[in-house]
């Protein structure tokens, strides 16, 4: 399973490359927006030179023309962009579009398996079901992504299914059980991941006998 990092935020960026576990990342318009100083295009380029992976860059446009011309506009900063486009009619129609030209589409917003089909017959790169979102209503975020990873196991479809609003670490672990191709997560849940206090306790305890034996 790959990790992609969910920020617009460059130190916890390159945290993640040096840790070796930033497989690509995913920003949104709000996430980009609390990093300030710097324009939207700028900080995709940034993150693009940082990350080799797909880096996931969010239209604003909510109709299908103005879709298309922001996600070629996006596509042009850096081959590794993967324009994100709303599960939408108009997002959907331009997710089309955009794949034959060869340019990587992240479908978001998927609230729904139904939604993650016609997500792949678009063409779409990746498909971003939100499992933290549909835990807040109440609803099975994880049963909607083992959903969606059983039904493209029945087809040749290319699509990934890319775990988005992760929460916390069990999130994670869940996802690779269930077959995930991506999960993204924000730069505390993977730190959260290598850490245990069985793991502080026993460094700490090697360490101690090491220094008692004098050697």
């Amino acid at each position: 399973m790959k990790f992609f990092i969910d920020t617009g935020h460059l130190e916890d960026i390159r945290k993640a490359v040096e840790l070796g576990m930033a497989d690509g990342v995913t920003t949104n318009p709000s996430l980009l927006a609390k990093e300030t100083g710097i324009s939207f295009h700028k900080q995709i380029a940034l993150i693009c030179e940082m990350v080799k992976g797909p880096v996931s860059a969010e239209v604003v446009a909510t109709d299908y023309e103005g879709m298309l011309k922001q996600g070629r506009e996006l596509a042009k900063i850096a081959p590794n962009v993967t324009v994100k486009l709303p599960l939408t009619p108009d997002g959907i129609r331009a997710c089309g579009v955009l794949s034959k030209e060869g340019v990587m589409v992240n479908a978001t917003l998927c609230f729904s398996a139904a939604q993650a089909i016609l997500a792949a017959k678009a063409g779409a790169t990746f498909v971003s079901p939100f499992v933290g979102r549909m835990d807040d209503v109440g609803e099975h975020g994880m049963g909607l992504i083992r959903e969606i990873v059983d039904i493209y196991r029945n087809y040749e479809w290319k699509t990934q299914v890319l775990v988005a609003s992760i929460r916390h670490v069990t999130h994670v672990i869940e996802a690779a059980h269930i077959g995930a191709h991506v999960a993204t997560m924000p730069f505390k849940v993977l730190e959260q991941m290598y850490k245990h206090p069985l793991t502080t306790l026993g460094l700490e305890q090697f360490l101690a006998d090491w220094n008692k034996s004098g050697l």
